[in-house]
């Protein structure tokens, strides 16, 4: 039983859009505590993902005690009762971008908490500690204007693909490393670039929350052959996805199409 205690007490009476949000928010105070902490590497990773697991399980147990879980870190491949047959699913990773995370001062990790509700994507949050921000889908981000310049695609900093770099000669672009995929989808929200698109598979914790905010925000989330991004299925990878402004969306989807992305 964790002992930290959020800085901000459970909302009574919240709605799903508001547990979310402080569900993640709380899994953040408590990463930026572990992180403090002084340890290095690994073993910071793994504390970190103990750590932020562990208070999110205690506080879904808490406050939605007959929802089903699927978490990154959760025992039998994350699964949490039986979801396959329950109504309500919380899909959680509570620490995205692990590497990023044991790399202080680096601010793209983040934790993730979606619901699922009977086949869609119901509420979501992604918190940002790093930004001192929670994105949810009860207060979704508003997407500004698009500046003048180049087309923005956000990509793995470590290990970009290939096509990624086909797509952003193409589209006459430019390339915007980043760590987790969370923080990879939200910057399209903060336009910090205008798309994400990815093909070297995830599992279904990776992208539910984000993908719930990106689309409270308005903009267009999907597989790379245009199909919709499904959760809750019961085999959890998911192998490609594209976030990105809607005005983008042809072209990128047309691009794929044509060249694949092998």
């Amino acid at each position: 039983m964790s002992d930290f205690l959020p800085s901000t007490p459970a909302p009574e009476g919240a709605d799903d859009h508001v547990m979310a949000a402080w569900l993640a928010t709380a899994a953040g105070e408590l990463l930026v505590d572990v992180r403090r902490g002084g340890l290095e590497g690994k073993e910071l990773k793994d504390a970190g993902d103990a750590a932020s697991h562990e208070l999110l399980m205690e506080l879904l147990a808490q406050h939605r005690p007959d929802d089903a879980v699927l978490s990154e870190e959760g025992p039998q491949g994350g699964v949490v009762k039986d979801r396959l047959s329950a109504d309500r699913v919380w899909i959680v990773d509570p620490v995205d971008g692990t590497r990023e995370f044991s790399e202080p001062p680096r601010d793209d990790w983040a934790i993730h908490v979606a619901l699922w509700e009977r086949g869609e994507l119901v509420a979501g949050a992604v918190a940002q500690p790093g930004l001192g921000e929670t994105f949810s889908t009860g207060h979704p981000p508003v997407v500004p204007p698009r500046a003048e310049g180049p087309v923005r695609i956000v990509a793995s900093r470590s290990r970009p693909p290939a096509f990624v770099h086909a797509l952003v000669e193409h589209l006459g672009g430019e390339l915007v490393p980043m760590g987790s995929a969370g923080a990879k989808v939200i910057s399209v929200a903060r336009d910090v670039s205008d798309a994400y698109v990815h093909a070297g598979g995830q599992y279904e914790w990776d992208s539910a929350a984000p993908v719930a905010v990106a689309r409270a925000a308005g903009l267009h989330t999907s597989r790379i052959d245009g199909s919709p991004l499904v959760y809750n299925q019961e085999d959890v990878w998911l192998p490609d996805l594209v976030v990105c402004r809607p005005e983008y969306a042809e072209r990128i989807l047309a691009f794929l199409a044509e060249h694949g992305t092998d």
